[in-house]
């Protein structure tokens, strides 16, 4: 580590004298100072990656004892008081004497946010650099232009990226201004970069918020970018620009706004499936979205090493938090009696994610399930499939998401040679894309093996009605597409 760290180090000087050398109109090329420490910052985060990506080998290779590692690891710097024998605890007594344990009873009653990620600057350890540093040359690999100076703008306070360096941004050409804590400085200095081709936020629903108030306070920022409020030549052209893709409507803003976008880079947590359909739906209409890992209060939990895979995979090392799974029944929400480890557990199967840190030292119940859809080495490759407990709710129906996902699949089933790959559900009062309509809500599948469908075809879409908790019935109505806004719930 202490190697790694005296290797960058010599980019600490390089991002203050780039500053004070290059140009600061939008449509200069980059001074060679610039592109000096773009180079060395690439070649330092290219040995260091592939370091931690040895590293991550010999961990997926031998994951027993990794986990038995992490959680010597978790038990000799716990926080709480430890009612374990001491000496070596094996898996059996580790099980025996920490029962598992809810989010709810280990944090008490709180509202939503307790779903999200904390503050970045709060994780810490090699998960998170690892994440950090593979998802970088990852993210290059399947975007090579992204990441050329001036081609990223983050428009959130923190980053996404889980162990953010403040000067490795501009090391690798962030448009981003040094020091900014507000959001309206980071929006408007994206927004004076049209050749953007990645735009970061800390998380999905953190975006979905810019959106928003971008429209909300857009004329305002197309008047402060004509009149150069941030210290640049005035650009009323671009100003212009800005006000002609937001009369234009929500729907693909984003590519308006930046022709050249590619990706949107965001930090998975649970709670965050919604936001993404939003902002799949309209502002970010057309574009990849790729998370370098999934965080929970307990930090880095997954890695995400497959960017091209829409879905979102994500692999569980054997490293701190400690990971347990705990399967789910088939066709029930009910847990087995007993937690598995990372080499005992099945494909295609689901399972809930039990974590345990040095903080707490808790086997705590994250809700968050999981479907195993390969492996990595000895170490499972699994996506995020829902919350246990987890509803739909516009008029207080309170819909279970597994009778939605259900009905969804008998629709699905009405297309001859359709295949559901995936689904994401999201109230209409997050998209308020309907202007007069009902609270209803709008469902966004990706299919297989679904073309040009008859009218016959397009009525089965209004597959059988299927009946909420409270008693109301649900109409599935559809519109055919191989990715598009179909079926909407209507609540009746």
């Amino acid at each position: 580590m202490l190697l790694l760290w005296l290797l960058l180090l010599p980019l600490l000087l390089l991002p203050p004298l780039a500053m004070l050398w290059q140009q600061r109109s939008r449509d200069a090329r980059p001074s060679w100072l610039t592109r000096l420490q773009h180079q060395v910052a690439w070649g330092a985060l290219g040995w260091a990656a592939a370091w931690q990506q040895r590293k991550l080998e010999e961990s997926t290779r031998h994951v027993g004892q990794s986990q038995q590692r992490a959680l010597m690891w978790c038990l000799k710097r716990a926080q709480s008081p430890c009612c374990l024998p001491r000496g070596d605890t094996d898996m059996n007594t580790f099980r025996n004497h920490l029962p598992l344990t809810k989010t709810s009873q280990a944090q008490g009653e709180e509202s939503e946010e307790k779903h999200l990620p904390p503050a970045l600057p709060q994780y810490h350890g090699e998960a998170s650099l690892q994440a950090t540093l593979l998802g970088l040359v990852t993210l290059n690999k399947a975007y090579p232009e992204v990441l050329t100076p001036g081609s990223t703008a983050c428009v959130t306070p923190t980053s996404p990226w889980p162990s953010p360096v403040p000067w490795l941004g501009h090391a690798l050409g962030r448009v981003s201004p040094l020091g900014a804590k507000d959001t309206r400085t980071l929006l408007l200095e994206a927004l004076v970069s049209p050749g953007l081709r990645a735009l970061e936020a800390r998380t999905a629903g953190e975006l979905l918020d810019v959106f928003v108030g971008l429209e909300a306070d857009g004329e305002d920022l197309a008047e402060a970018i004509a009149a150069g409020n941030l210290g640049t030549t005035p650009l009323p052209r671009r100003a212009a620009e800005l006000q002609e893709a937001l009369e234009q409507g929500p729907r693909g803003l984003a590519l308006r706004l930046w022709p050249k976008l590619q990706v949107v880079v965001t930090l998975d947590a649970g709670g965050q499936a919604e936001a993404v359909a939003a902002l799949r739906a309209l502002w970010c209409q057309g574009l990849a979205f790729f998370s370098p890992a999934y965080a929970a209060s307990g930090g880095v939990i997954a890695l995400n090493l497959w960017p091209e895979q829409p879905q979102g995979f994500y692999l569980l090392p054997p490293g701190v938090p400690f990971i347990e799974l705990l399967p789910i029944k088939a066709g029930t929400q009910e847990e087995a009696p007993s937690t598995l480890l990372l080499t005992d557990v099945q494909r295609e199967e689901e399972y809930e994610l039990v974590l345990t840190d040095h903080a707490g030292l808790t086997r705590c119940r994250l809700g968050d399930v999981v479907q195993v859809v390969g492996a990595y080495n000895q170490c499972p490759v699994v996506k995020f499939t829902c919350r246990l407990g987890q509803t739909l709710s516009v008029r207080g129906e309170v819909t279970d998401e597994n009778l939605f996902s259900a009905a969804l699949a008998q629709a699905v089933e009405q297309w001859p040679g359709a295949k559901l790959l995936d689904h994401a559900c999201v109230e209409s009062s997050i998209l308020d894309s309907c202007d007069g309509s009902a609270p209803h809500y709008e469902v966004f599948v990706e299919l297989r093996g679904l073309r040009n469908l008859s009218e016959e075809n397009r009525d089965k879409g209004q597959c059988g009605s299927c009946q909420s908790s409270s008693g109301g019935a649900r109409e599935l109505q559809s519109t055919p597409g191989s990715t598009s806004n179909l079926p909407r719930l209507l609540p009746s």
